[in-house]
């Protein structure tokens, strides 16, 4: 049966993430993934999280077990404000949503802001989870060049006077996914400026802000917000469990309130059990010990990685730069157009990475770029990946 007709105009031409489908064809364990975006395993607190679990359980199965409030149990907002204010200045007017992981916020605050045919502003590339977000309510994507520093400005500008219907702009201003860039202070600067002018939102990402293993901190936008137009995604992913699908979004209330609204119909509430885990830990633990672990590991994995890159890949042939953070490093190809048939033949070597077009505003045009990720697979792996990575580069560049 072609189910075609059945489906909603605005779904027909979504593509899903080259990233998951990918898992699909990687059954093999002979396949070196450096591919994802999952954080270490090895760093996961399982052994203290299973504790605090079963004594939640045991304790308090009620509260655990009920329904929730909509916005987030008390003390989990407590423990989100607490984690957002050592980087923002939050301001009375603010409120925060405990989100079921921080795409959800992100999703929710698009449904609440897009009209069709209203149109979003993102760095080009992005992050395909938001990028595909927005498309489902059906406005229009307009890429801005990520520079090694950021979005570019000029551009930025541009786009802002010569499109109409601008509602928000869209940005990983620190360790960006898929470039691992951050954006400096003085592009930082310029885009709340712009911003203002031009009378738009802007949608802060940042899930990697805590994973910072070199080079000095750069204040967030929403630090530097006097206007209310910055709506702040936060996350807990990187820095205790993904599986823990906890993510919070901080902005003015009013945008809250419909937030809200939406988050009702789509789950009730996140999950009473992981809410009450994450308090718990963050109660008995020192969550700033635990991050400088992530740092100190993902610091010696990208080094890693960057070292076998320039001792396996065809000189000359692959440009990249080297984040101060983060788990992604982006690669580009100067020599050929569209690396697809490239990444299959990494499939072919055993090795898994993730083609550039799945970031881009256009996902059907080709692109000569890739990602790779260094925060999942171990040391050894992760330099016998480029190696083979570096086989495959050589043969067809």
């Amino acid at each position: 049966m072609d189910y075609t007709n059945y489906m909603a105009d605005r779904v027909k031409t979504m593509k899903g993430s080259a990233i998951r489908e990918m898992f699909k064809r990687m059954a093999d364990p002979e396949i070196i993934s450096l591919a994802g975006g999952n954080p270490a395993s090895e760093l996961f607190p399982g052994e203290e999280l299973s504790k605090i679990a079963g004594k939640i359980l045991m304790t308090n199965p009620t509260l655990a077990l009920q329904y929730g409030t909509t916005d987030g149990y008390p003390k989990m907002k407590d423990c989100a404000r607490a984690r957002a204010e050592k980087v923002n200045s939050i301001t009375e007017n603010d409120e925060i949503i405990i989100m079921t992981g921080a795409n959800q916020g992100i999703d929710l605050t698009a449904k609440a802001l897009l009209n069709k045919g209203d149109k979003v502003i993102v760095e080009s590339p992005s992050f395909i989870g938001s990028l595909n977000a927005f498309r489902t309510y059906e406005c229009s994507l307009v890429g801005v060049r990520v520079d090694a520093d950021g979005m570019n400005m000029d551009e930025l500008e541009e786009k802002l006077k010569s499109e109409d219907g601008v509602k928000f702009i869209y940005t990983i201003p620190t360790f960006q996914n898929p470039t691992g860039c951050t954006m400096s202070l003085e592009k930082r600067k310029r885009m709340i400026e712009l911003a203002n002018k031009y009378d738009v939102l802007i949608l802060e990402d940042n899930p990697y802000g805590d994973l910072r293993f070199s080079g000095e901190d750069v204040p967030t936008l929403k630090s530097m917000d006097t206007e209310g137009r910055v709506i702040y995604a936060g996350s807990f992913s990187k820095i205790l469990s993904p599986g823990m699908r906890l993510g919070y979004i901080i902005a003015p209330a009013p945008l809250c309130e419909k937030i809200e609204v939406l988050k009702q119909v789509n789950d009730v509430h996140t999950p009473m059990l992981t809410q009450l885990m994450c308090v718990e830990f963050m109660k008995k633990y020192d969550i700033d010990k635990y991050i400088e672990k992530n740092r100190e590991l993902y610091g010696k994995k990208c080094a890693a990685m960057v070292d076998a890159m320039e001792k396996y890949f065809p000189k000359g042939k692959v440009k990249w730069v080297v984040p101060e953070g983060g788990i992604f490093l982006w690669c580009e190809c100067p020599t050929i157009t569209d690396i697809t048939p490239i990444v299959d033949k990494c499939l072919e070597k055993k090795v898994a990475i993730v083609p550039g077009s799945n970031f881009a505003t256009d996902i059907f045009a080709p692109s000569n770029m890739f990602r790779l990720n260094y925060s999942s697979a171990t040391i050894e792996k992760i330099t016998e990946g480029i190696r083979r990575l570096g086989e495959v580069l050589t043969e067809n560049l």
